[in-house]
C-alpha cells in the first residue's frame, strides 16, 4: 500500500507513548519496579560474593560449612529470585567471607 508523502509524514510524527520515559518509569507503570530492583540487588550481591570466593579460592561447600548450613540453603540464599532474605542472614554471609554488610537508603 502506498501512503504518499502526507501519510509518511503522519507515520513519522506519531509519538511513542514511552518516548522520553525512563526504565524506572516503565517498571513503575508495569507495577514491577520493587520486584525487579530487589532481584537486581540480589544478583549484584551474588556477583560480589562470587568475586570474593574466587579471589580466596573458596568453594560454596566450604562457605556453607563456615555458615554452619547446607549447600542447598546457601544456594537459596544466593538465588536472585528469592528476595525474602533476612538482614541477619546477609550479615552472617558477609562475616563468613570476612566482609561487613553495608545497607544504604538513597
Amino acid at each position: 500500500m502506498i501512503c504518499g508523502l502526507n501519510g509518511l509524514k503522519k507515520m513519522m510524527t506519531k509519538k511513542n507513548p514511552h518516548s522520553g520515559s525512563t526504565l524506572d518509569d516503565f517498571l513503575i507503570e508495569e507495577g514491577i519496579f520493587e520486584e525487579v530492583t530487589a532481584q537486581a540487588h540480589k544478583q549484584l550481591l551474588a556477583l560480589q560474593l562470587q568475586d570474593i570466593m574466587d579471589a580466596e579460592e573458596m568453594s560454596k561447600t566450604s562457605l556453607a560449612e563456615r555458615l554452619e548450613t547446607s549447600r542447598s540453603q546457601l544456594d537459596r540464599l544466593l538465588d536472585p529470585e528469592n528476595t525474602a532474605v533476612t538482614l541477619e542472614s546477609l550479615s552472617r554471609l558477609a562475616t563468613a567471607v570476612g566482609r561487613k554488610l553495608r545497607i544504604e537508603l538513597v
